[in-house]
């Protein structure tokens, strides 16, 4: 068959075909036919018929469910095999459980022989005694209780729990316990201790480090909030708790502090040359406030006593809870209300307690007495001046018992309940101010104030002075 492709005619030969004829190639057969050519042509056709069948075959084994095939499990033979060759489950812990035979690379041992020392890490328990714990991992009775000996002699108030202790423990005796031969520890922060076997038995000896024991005094910015302020600065839960426990014996540290308020404290603090820091109690605590006068406290110890002291002052501060000074039922609070004999609205500016005539009177803080003698319409009246700018007043009494000028304790004696001035009858009208503003009673917290002796006081400042100089932090 010839196709037909153009008109011309070749040239020189009898033979020629005309040059547009071509012969047609022959189509190879095949089952897999593109049936978008040729359409409802024999071609075609072989190529629908072979389509159907493939669906009808696929059709006809879906119905057919998997053959089952059993999981092919080595015997006890082949186990035994890989147990030897150190092949073996996770759940068997992979462990090879075959005996080498002798050959010229393994001979068998007629004895395992015995290690000359055997070196342990132990660490101190919180409840533990050295004796005791040398003796649990194997060390002669006699030579843990001498090791416990020359500890304390070298460390008399004791060593810290969670101490690590390096042991080493020498062959064994017949008994089955072995001697001690070496024990390292870290005895203290500036100190450590060997205790080695000699030719006299245990000795100690002790290696000193250097300790930079000057404080770390800390600053910032109150912030959002002073506690988490204080943590992101790198204070502890403690001493941040510590901190404003002490400004809360003279301030409101929720409502007056504010965002540019700025902390300043001192910790005591130890730092090894070995890299070892270990931080002690708390030794300053600062505010100073925006627009507002700055707060300096120092922990000092005077007379037996120990407390915060205001260094403006110089007076202890030790925060109670509001303590009544007469015990008796309260019959007006603090507010406004009728005068009983007035018989308008008055503000009262204190409490009254309904005791009987004769009750004694005492005074709520540690202070100065200001006042005590007649004040008009308060009757016979005694006025104490406390640390932070507090003062308390304890009016209408039948008798007094101190005079201006002395130092009175919280719940010292001051007077009697009675009813001069403008009264109805017997009773105490108890007032406190802050900073000559009277406030409500139930809202103060008293402080005892000792003032500190002139004696004293340059060494309080000597030492204030000391923490707050630059070289710390």
């Amino acid at each position: 068959m010839y196709q037909w492709r153009d008109r011309d005619f070749t040239v020189g030969g009898a033979t020629a075909l005309p040059r547009g004829f071509v012969p047609r190639a022959r189509t190879p057969f095949a089952l897999a036919v593109d049936l978008a050519c040729d359409p409802f042509s024999a071609r075609w056709w072989r190529g629908t018929a072979c389509l159907l069948l493939l669906c009808g075959s696929a059709a006809m084994l879906a119905r057919f469910d998997p053959l089952p095939v059993a999981p092919v499990l080595p015997d006890d033979r082949r186990m035994r095999e890989y147990r030897e060759i150190g092949v073996s489950q996770l759940g068997h812990g992979s462990r090879s459980g075959a005996r080498m035979v002798a050959s010229a690379a393994a001979e068998p041992l007629l004895f395992a022989p015995e290690r000359a020392a055997v070196d342990l890490d132990l660490r101190l328990g919180a409840s533990d005694r050295i004796e005791d714990m040398l003796m649990r991992v194997g060390a002669l009775p006699p030579d843990a209780v001498q090791v416990a000996r020359l500890v304390a002699g070298a460390a008399p108030r004791g060593i810290d729990p969670g101490t690590g202790i390096a042991l080493r423990l020498g062959r064994r005796e017949p008994g089955g316990l072995r001697s001690v031969e070496r024990v390292a520890l870290r005895a203290g922060m500036d100190f450590k201790l060997l205790i080695t076997r000699g030719a006299g038995g245990l000795g100690a000896t002790t290696t000193r480090i250097a300790v930079d024991q000057r404080p770390r005094r800390i600053r910032g910015r109150v912030g959002d909030g002073l506690y988490w302020s204080l943590r992101s600065s790198g204070v502890s839960t403690e001493i941040a708790t510590d901190y404003l426990k002490a400004l809360a014996t003279r301030l409101d540290v929720g409502a007056d502090l504010g965002p540019y308020d700025r902390f300043d404290l001192v910790i005591a603090h130890r730092r090894a040359a070995t890299g070892e820091e270990r931080s002690g109690p708390l030794l300053y605590a600062g505010i100073e406030r925006f627009g507002g006068s700055p707060l300096q406290m120092l922990y000092w110890t005077l007379g037996g006593r120990t407390g915060w002291y205001d260094a403006a002052s110089l007076t202890q501060i030790s925060a109670s809870a509001l303590a009544w000074p007469v015990s008796a039922p309260v019959t007006s609070n603090f507010g406004l209300r009728i005068h009983p004999i007035l018989r308008y609205a008055r503000m009262h500016k204190g409490m009254d307690f309904g005791a009987r005539w004769g009750t004694p009177i005492v005074a709520s803080a540690d202070g100065l007495v200001g006042r005590a003698g007649w004040a008009g319409g308060y009757g016979r009246q005694v006025r104490i001046a406390h640390a932070g700018g507090i003062a308390t007043s304890y009016s209408h009494m039948s008798r007094m018992v101190v005079e201006p000028g002395m130092l009175v304790r919280q719940g010292q004696l001051i007077g009697y309940v009675g009813s001069s001035g403008l009264s109805t009858g017997p009773h105490l009208h108890y007032e406190t101010s802050r900073g000559g503003v009277a406030v409500n009673p139930r809202s103060v917290r008293f402080s005892s104030a000792p003032a500190i002796a002139p004696a004293e006081a340059a060494r309080f400042k000597a030492r204030m002075a000391q923490l707050l100089r630059p070289g710390n932090g």
